[in-house]
């Protein structure tokens, strides 16, 4: 029997105060029922499907990819390999040079997580001048089989910018990514099981998402 020995939420609180895109929807969440008043509590939820940590299908940016619901589940499970770009300055980008001692490391079913430390800025202005990853840091991993990637950002590409080469890239072999993730410093063990499933919303671009670094027992590794 496996046995977890550690488990780091990578997961954005939700509140009517996190932040979002610019343009997208401000979540709203209030109180819908009471016990005192119909027997059991129950709280109105309105958020958009990019609201939080989320992950987004292809259908975010292709008409013709998959709809979150239609995507393989694989695709939100796997060990992780974490790319530590913190030293990066606002809207600068991460280039093949950043990622080039990770790249041995990559094969396909693992997980790409992006450790920018912008996460700490959530909440004011700055987050939103993040950086953001280099298309051609995307090709080549995507050369190596992976399919899922995840940023402690806003957005893997730049926001404000007029294009999205990041998402069109990953769109393009039905891959996933993850945004607004958050406390990737805390995943001090090696070979993460990282876990971000999707609520089955169906025909949508994306859903929010519980986060999770899990870290398994030495029985589990070895037979991966």
């Amino acid at each position: 029997m496996f046995k977890v020995q550690k488990i780091i939420d990578l997961s954005m609180p939700l509140t009517n105060n996190t932040p979002v895109y610019p343009g997208d929807p401000q979540p709203k969440i209030s109180i819908a029922t009471t016990i005192e008043k119909e027997g059991y509590n129950l709280h109105y939820v309105h958020i958009g499907s990019q609201t939080g940590s989320h992950v987004d299908a292809p259908y975010h940016f292709c008409n013709h990819g998959q709809r979150i619901d239609e995507s393989d589940l694989r695709l939100f499970i796997g060990t992780g390999v974490v790319i530590p770009v913190t030293g990066k300055g606002e809207q600068e980008e991460i280039t093949l040079q950043d990622v080039e001692p990770y790249l041995d490391q990559l094969a396909p079913e693992k997980i790409v997580l992006f450790h920018t430390g912008w996460s700490r800025y959530a909440g004011e202005e700055k987050y939103f001048r993040h950086p953001y990853v280099n298309v051609e840091v995307i090709d080549k991993m995507i050369r190596r089989g992976i399919r899922t990637f995840f940023i402690d950002a806003i957005n893997i590409d730049l926001t404000g910018g007029t294009s999205f080469p990041v998402h069109d890239a990953i769109a393009a072999v039905n891959g996933i990514i993850a945004e607004n993730v958050t406390n990737i410093e805390s995943i001090d063990f090696p070979n993460p099981l990282i876990c971000a499933f999707p609520l089955k919303i169906v025909g949508v671009d994306g859903s929010p998402v519980r986060a999770v670094a899990i870290q398994m027992d030495a029985d589990w590794e070895s037979q991966k």
